[in-house]
């Protein structure tokens, strides 16, 4: 081998570029798992901030699950000013189809506040 010809990383690397030193990966895999193993403390407001976005969510979930289980089966869900306009679309949201589907989405919506609620942990 000719010591003034250049070294390559590979095939695609210029002409003229200089070897990536072997240590290179092994430093950053190196630093990365010492960050994992020293975690960061969490302080109060964080913990508190996360607590409060968790019931909030747990809250707004539950809320809009109730509400798509009940007011589809009420008369206002179709003796609206907004569907008046459009009897078409008042036929839509009367039939048992759609009435069966919002019905199915609360269900669901409550099932994952309340699966949220009960998998909650605290941040370390």
């Amino acid at each position: 081998m000719d010591p003034n010809l250049p070294v390559a990383n590979g095939p695609s690397a210029p002409p003229g570029a200089s070897p990536a030193p072997p240590d290179s990966t092994t430093a950053v895999m190196e630093m990365q798992e010492s960050q994992k193993g020293s975690p960061r403390p969490v302080s109060a407001l964080q913990r508190w901030i996360y607590r409060s976005s968790v019931f909030f969510f747990v809250l707004l979930s539950a809320t809009a699950g109730v509400l798509l289980v009940i007011l589809p089966w009420t008369p206002e869900w179709t003796d609206n000013y907004l569907l008046l306009s459009f009897p078409w679309l008042r036929t839509f949201f009367a039939s048992g189809f759609f009435r069966g589907l919002c019905n199915g989405l609360g269900l669901l919506d409550i099932w994952i506040g309340f699966w949220e609620a009960f998998h909650y942990h605290e941040p370390n």
